[in-house]
């Protein structure tokens, strides 16, 4: 069932190439999509409707069973924010977990193709996403899972984890270089 997430945050954003995980696993592109639960209710409730949807249509009067054992072994899409709750952007929220076999399309505010030389989307900016959310009940087990069909950036936001970026005074034309600490480092 396909969803469309509004002004979320971009996190794990692995979008370019599909790489294995920890080199196992057939190789996918993935992102992790942060919503606010407190700020973006509507959002929140698209995906959990999603996955109602999906797993009564599959599993008919046992989904509930079904999605509360999924849910206990952390076998949804949708998680809560606090596992995650060492990296930045995701104590107090959501997230989903979306992967795609394939890349997914990447486009700009104004829906035209982006690269991955334009510097962006990149983790902590605010995207749009389209996902199709389904169950998964094969000889790997049972799931809910979400496929990462687009991502649309949509604005800027304070990137995640990403260290400093480059600033114009990196550079200045100081010739006044204080002393050699190089020396008494490696004396």
């Amino acid at each position: 069932m396909k969803v469309v997430i509004k002004r979320a945050r971009l996190a794990f954003a692995q979008i370019w190439e599909p790489k294995s995980f920890n080199g196992s696993g057939e190789p996918r592109c993935s992102a992790s999509i942060i919503i606010d639960p407190k700020t973006q209710k509507e959002e929140v409730d698209k995906v959990v409707a999603a996955i109602q949807d999906v797993a009564s249509e599959k599993w008919g009067a046992k989904a509930g069973d079904v999605l509360k054992t999924l849910k206990a072994k952390g076998d949804i899409c949708l998680h809560d924010g606090a596992t995650k709750g060492e990296y930045d952007g995701f104590e107090g929220k959501v997230y989903v977990s979306a992967a795609n076999k394939a890349r997914p399309v990447v486009v700009d505010r104004d829906k035209s193709p982006l690269t991955q030389q334009d510097g962006k989307p990149y983790a902590g900016c605010f995207c749009d996403f389209s996902i199709d959310i389904w169950p998964q009940d094969n000889q790997y087990g049972k799931r809910i899972n979400a496929k990462l069909l687009a991502i649309r950036f949509y604005e800027d936001g304070p990137a995640f984890s990403g260290g400093t970026s480059y600033s114009e005074a990196d550079f200045d034309d100081e010739d006044d270089v204080a002393d050699n600490k190089a020396d008494s480092f490696f004396a």
